[in-house]
């Protein structure tokens, strides 16, 4: 998470008034990380939020970066785990996505090790292409996709020689416990509370925000406004008209429903992914019970057989009724207008096919701390550059996303051929032309998903270059054999020494008071 001063001393801040409309994980992730990291500087936060507007609460899975985020804010990880009811995860399994009947991980990490200077994948796919690979697969030669499997989980080491410092971690959590534990550490650090709803939002003359009026009669200023008010994006949108860049055409899926059940065994260490006739279901382990959501295009499934479809896959009876969402895929033309930034949903929508919802939340958070205004006069060059980042950063996840979609063998439902054939956009096609003729991996200096992310979801779903790096055929067959058997050991004996996820859990548990 970004939380660097720009140009000024932390001393020349002050008396900058922030009002955050909107609660949920958006919102609290916001008061906790502003109250913390500007402590001191002379900054008021208020958040105004109202009981009877639910959240969409679905961004229970997340990717290591939230580990930052936690420790930034001091969190201790047993009592974040325990008052959260959150497992550990170290990576996505992805079902039927390829061709029906596949099934691969996408892991915290890096598969194998490079030889002779070659990245593994190049010679992996050259020992694919003869044949000579484990059974199980790239699954053998990555010890959190191994740990996974097994049920088990270990704290990666911080010593870079030592092979169980190769991978990392993310949580899975209850977004309502989280943000109900952020909020408590929020308002510790002065970060006042009102509850209601804002009946209007008033303008200045010159276009930015002057205050928004509460259904209560309040009227409330700021010198910064924080919209975190969901899909509605109830300032940025409402108020400024700020605009919508609509993504359906490369992600066509545009409703969910979502629904609670019993875990039918010991919490996995993963989140699920299960492609279906016309979208995906997602299944996130808590320790309380398990989350589950079926994400689907209506234009190839009615909201009812959707929900029907969800209930019946229920490894136990729902606990709760389900909830239906929609929306639509894309983001705010800009995030930061004026003296208004859109931080969660009302900065824009990406499903949560990779568990990017609350990184992009953190993202923006990090953005506006490396950019926060040194006084109550805004310097539009800060929002220029932060709405330039963040536009980066959620095409980069689209594209990664859209990747899942298009890269995809299945031609047995109508919602699967039109994926297979859709246009995409030009930054992702570029990227695939040059993985499917030489197995490069496109870097670039922002954007969180890597080259190990990259090559999960390409060779998971069978996508193989044609030609690999040449100097991998200087190593012969029987030292590569060699070298990926005992890569595979290693890895298995690696993750059969963690103690199970279980057993971890609970000993967190005990160290908690109740």
């Amino acid at each position: 998470m970004g939380g660097t001063m720009k140009k000024e001393t932390v001393e020349e801040q002050s008396n900058v008034r922030v009002l955050i409309v909107g609660g949920g994980t958006a919102g609290w992730m916001a008061a906790a990380a502003l109250s913390t990291k500007l402590a001191g500087t002379g900054i008021s936060i208020r958040l105004v939020e109202s009981a009877e507007i639910g959240t969409v609460g679905v961004g229970e899975a997340t990717v290591p970066h939230i580990r930052h985020f936690n420790a930034s804010l001091g969190f201790d990880e047993a009592d974040f785990m325990s008052r959260t009811e959150a497992t550990f995860k170290l990576g996505i399994e992805f079902r039927d996505w390829g061709a029906k009947g596949d099934a691969y991980i996408h892991p915290f990490a890096a598969f194998g090790r490079d030889i002779g200077g070659v990245p593994f994948h190049h010679h992996w796919t050259r020992a694919r292409r003869a044949g000579r690979v484990p059974a199980d697969g790239l699954d053998a030669v990555s010890l959190p996709i191994q740990a996974a499997r097994a049920g088990r989980f270990g704290h990666p080491s911080p010593d870079p020689s030592s092979f169980f410092s190769s991978f990392s971690y993310a949580y899975q959590f209850d977004a309502g416990l989280y943000a109900a534990y952020l909020r408590a550490h929020a308002e510790a650090r002065g970060v006042v509370r009102t509850e209601g709803k804002v009946r209007d939002v008033t303008l200045r003359p010159d276009g930015q925000v002057d205050s928004v009026l509460m259904e209560s009669g309040e009227r409330i200023t700021a010198d910064l406004f924080v919209d975190c008010s969901g899909f509605r994006g109830l300032i940025i949108e409402g108020a400024l008209k700020t605009g919508y860049e609509d993504w359906t055409r490369f992600l066509p899926c545009d409703r969910a429903v979502a629904v609670p059940c019993a875990n039918a065994a010991d919490p996995a260490p993963y989140t699920r992914a299960t492609a279906r006739e016309a979208g995906w279901m997602w299944r996130i382990p808590l320790q309380h019970r398990a989350g589950n959501g079926h994400v689907y295009c209506s234009g190839f499934i009615d909201d009812d057989t959707a929900e029907r479809t969800l209930l019946d896959q229920l490894e136990n009876p729902a606990q709760a009724s389900p909830r239906r969402l929609r929306f639509t895929t894309g983001k705010r033309k800009r995030q930061w207008v004026g003296n208004c930034v859109a931080i969660g949903l009302s900065a824009g929508f990406l499903e949560p096919l990779e568990s990017t919802s609350i990184h992009l939340i953190q993202l923006g958070i990090g953005r506006l701390l490396d950019l926060f205004p040194t006084g109550p006069d805004l310097d539009p060059l800060d929002a220029a550059e932060f709405n330039r980042l963040m536009d980066l950063e959620y095409e980069r996840v689209r594209d990664f996303i859209i990747l899942h979609y298009v890269a995809t063998q299945r031609d047995d439902t109508p919602f699967w051929n039109h994926c297979r054939t859709m246009a995409i956009p030009d930054s992702l096609a570029t990227k695939m032309e040059l993985f499917r003729q030489r197995g490069i991996v496109t870097l670039y200096r922002d954007g969180m998903f890597l080259e190990p992310s990259w090559i999960a979801v390409y060779l998971g779903q069978n996508i193989l270059p044609d030609h690999v790096d040449p100097r991998a055929a200087l190593v012969p067959d029987a030292e590569l054999d060699r070298i990926i058997a005992l890569e595979a050991e290693n890895c298995r004996r690696a993750a059969s020494s963690m103690p199970t996820h279980g057993d971890i859990l609970s000993r967190y548990k005990a160290q908690v008071p109740a």
